[in-house]
């Protein structure tokens, strides 16, 4: 378990220039780079040969559309102002549901997220709609947890009283930045009385956790405005904040090409940001959970760390016990078994195999004992920054030492950098190393030296 009372993430400036290299995010191992032939048959005996087949399942709902285009976005998305787009897609969405419906039998869900693009994009009407074909389609409990990504821009008090009305008791706002130089040279103009309206009335309306996402490494973004966005954060209390780092990839992300190079900061002012906003929620009482991630003391995510029980998904950080998640949507990511699939990238693959009664899968893959393994050495380090040697022969008979002798020797260099303490009996991650986290888990990632490390954001 994680030490409660030294949470707290130490920095050094001279170690985060050596380990900033490129590598995965771990939210699923292997990462979506070893995905391939994988068909509906191999779904169907993934959900048959489960072994959480008496568990609740986790639902997720891609709505990939958004109305105006954020300029640093490597979202799988659709931008239009035309709604006849999504209406289609919501129909192909009821008709993924109701072919994945009898595979699934009664199994409840305890945990529904929808993401994007902008779900909020949907009209009122829309998304009680898409609500009451999951309801359909599966046994929705009344108690669980049920959370949807949120455009402050998109909505006002009616539509929050809605959302609430419908069924989500959790929600995540997208903010990146509160400076107006940042938001014009990003085009995503939110003011931050547009966006504390619309979180008072989500406490109002008895919402249970806000969530909001920032980005560092924004074009314009300084120590200074970053300082006065967070200071305006602290303001809203969000239970949990996410701070990504902006990764630009104009190659791969159109998008991006509208950002200028020479308007974002530099390596070192990028890191001098980054150190403010570690710095700046610590002291304000928020717990780093890992990677983006920081929790209040009394949130979900933090107990959960401290309780041994946290987990990692697409969604990322989770409190949702290990068990099947389910996505439908274009490019919606499913974890059934010990296997991963994704649905086809783009609307028009996703109708034609729907309208031919088949579930529009692309590629996947099925886990083999050595990716089970490792799986869950990463997440171990992920969730609890702690490795224990009798847990893992515990869990599959295997010595660690043995078995991963060349990985060990590997973290040497780790070790003398002060990042990790490794005895003969566990492997701990230090303050200074929980920041290097990415790092420490690539160690025991087999496929990287097969893979593309330059499609993975860096690493810090």
């Amino acid at each position: 378990m994680v030490d409660i009372d030294n949470p707290e993430v130490a920095i050094d400036a001279d170690l985060i220039r050596r380990y900033n290299v490129n590598g995965p995010r771990y939210t699923s191992y292997p990462t979506a780079l070893q995905f391939g032939d994988f068909t509906a048959d191999d779904f169907k005996h993934a959900v048959k040969s489960s072994s959480n087949r008496d568990r609740d399942l986790s639902v997720y709902c891609h709505l990939p559309f958004c109305a105006t285009l954020c300029y640093y976005c490597a979202c799988n998305k659709i931008v239009t102002r035309k709604r006849e787009p999504a209406a289609e897609y919501l129909t192909l969405l009821q008709k993924e549901l109701e072919l994945a419906q009898p595979l699934f039998e009664s199994r409840a869900v305890s945990q529904l997220h929808w993401g994007g693009g902008t779900p909020t994009f949907f009209t009122d009407s829309q998304i009680q709609s898409l609500m009451r074909s999951i309801n359909d389609a599966f046994h929705v409990r009344s108690e669980g947890e049920f959370s949807i990504e949120i455009d402050p821009r998109t909505v006002d008090t009616d539509r929050i009283r809605h959302l609430r009305e419908c069924g989500f008791n959790r929600l995540s706002f997208g903010i990146q930045d509160f400076d107006s130089t940042v938001q014009r040279a990003v085009n995503r103009v939110q003011s931050f009385a547009q966006t504390r309206d619309v979180i008072d009335a989500a406490r109002y309306y008895g919402f249970q956790s806000i969530s909001v996402d920032l980005i560092y490494g924004l074009p314009h973004q300084s120590c200074e405005s970053m300082r006065r966005t967070l200071e305006l954060i602290s303001q809203l209390a969000p239970d949990r904040i996410s701070i990504y780092n902006y990764a630009h990839l104009p190659e791969r992300f159109s998008p991006q090409q509208r950002i200028l190079v020479s308007d974002l900061p530099s390596p070192d002012g990028k890191l001098d940001i980054l150190k403010l906003c570690i710095e700046k929620l610590i002291a304000s009482d928020y717990v780093y959970i890992g990677m983006d991630h920081f929790a209040k003391p009394s949130d979900e995510l933090a107990i959960a760390q401290r309780q041994g029980t946290l987990q990692r998904n697409f969604q990322g950080y989770s409190t949702f016990a290990d068990c099947d998640l389910v996505a439908f949507g274009i490019t919606g990511i499913s974890h059934v078994g010990n296997s991963y699939s994704q649905n086809v990238r783009d609307v028009a693959s996703y109708r034609a195999l729907l309208e031919q009664g088949c579930l529009p899968l692309e590629k996947g893959i099925v886990l083999d004992r050595d990716d089970l393994v490792r799986k869950w050495v990463i997440k171990s380090l992920l969730c609890q920054f702690r490795l224990s040697f009798a847990e893992i022969q515990a869990q599959f008979g295997i010595d660690f030492a043995d078995n991963f002798a060349c990985e060990l020797e590997r973290l040497r260099p780790m070790v003398a950098d002060e990042l990790l303490d490794l005895t003969s009996s566990e492997l701990i991650v230090t303050r200074k190393g929980r920041l290097f986290i990415r790092n420490i888990c690539m160690v025991f990632d087999r496929y990287l030296g097969t893979g593309e490390t330059t499609r993975f954001s860096q690493a810090i």
